[in-house]
């Protein structure tokens, strides 16, 4: 079976979690729809109660691509990274799952290549890497950079979970997958991003990664603090110990 053929039989869910994304989350829409052409697909917003007025402009974009292309699946308030796919799970009719971030961080221009790797290797999970070859991060100040690079190279030391990227969170996964691995998880916050590609790898799923070019949000304020710090440093030594 051909390339076009395979991607005609899969459907793709994208979750897209939002706080605060009102100005970012028509481009990263647009974008999805401009490269995704050829390709079956659904948006799923998990938006936690944005006072910023993005269910608006969510309600807004129903009315031109259709409610049955973009579902707005809303919860009361900021709830949890983890639980945001949980809850986009619940309503995806894909049997492929996308996560990315809403921040345009993520560019939409590397879906196809997640598909396509996905399809010529048969990969249940496809990541995108900033530390390979073809990939980096655009934006960032230097500290930013060691803090990110220094996160990754402690947990590869530790955990060797085979992976380059740890802390990303651009992924495609297979939906049967998706829910085995995130049942398993309890971390919250940046680490469960971790705890997932962690999880998989001792589970013995088959991982392939994909350049990406992060590029730090445009519109908005950066969601990581020294707590979020903190919290990864923690993270790292629940999963030294228990996987």
């Amino acid at each position: 079976m051909d390339e076009q053929h395979q991607k005609q039989k899969h459907k793709y869910s994208i979750i897209v979690p939002t706080y605060n994304e009102r100005l970012n989350i028509g481009l990263i829409v647009y974008l999805i729809f401009k490269h995704l052409q050829e390709i079956d697909f659904e948006i799923i917003v998990v938006d936690d109660g944005s006072p910023d007025g993005t269910q608006d402009v969510v309600k807004q974009l129903q009315q031109v691509y259709g409610e049955d292309r973009i579902l707005l699946r809303a919860r009361p308030r900021k709830l949890g990274l983890g639980t945001a796919y949980i809850h986009g799970m619940k309503h995806a009719s894909g049997n492929f799952v996308v996560i990315m971030d809403a921040d345009l961080s993520h560019h939409p221009k590397y879906l196809p290549s997640f598909i396509r790797k996905q399809l010529e290797t048969g990969a249940d999970i496809v990541t995108g890497t900033r530390y390979v070859k073809g990939g980096g991060v655009h934006g960032w100040n230097l500290m930013r950079k060691l803090t990110s690079r220094g996160a990754n190279v402690l947990a590869q030391t530790l955990l060797w979970p085979g992976v380059s990227d740890l802390t990303g969170s651009f992924r495609l996964y297979r939906k049967s997958v998706l829910e085995d691995i995130i049942s398993c998880c309890v971390s919250k916050g940046y680490v469960f991003q971790m705890e997932m590609i962690v999880r998989a790898s001792r589970k013995g799923y088959h991982i392939e990664e994909v350049p990406i070019t992060f590029v730090d949000r445009v519109f908005g304020s950066s969601k990581l603090g020294g707590s979020e710090i903190v919290e990864y440093l923690k993270g790292l030594a629940y999963l030294l110990v228990t996987t």
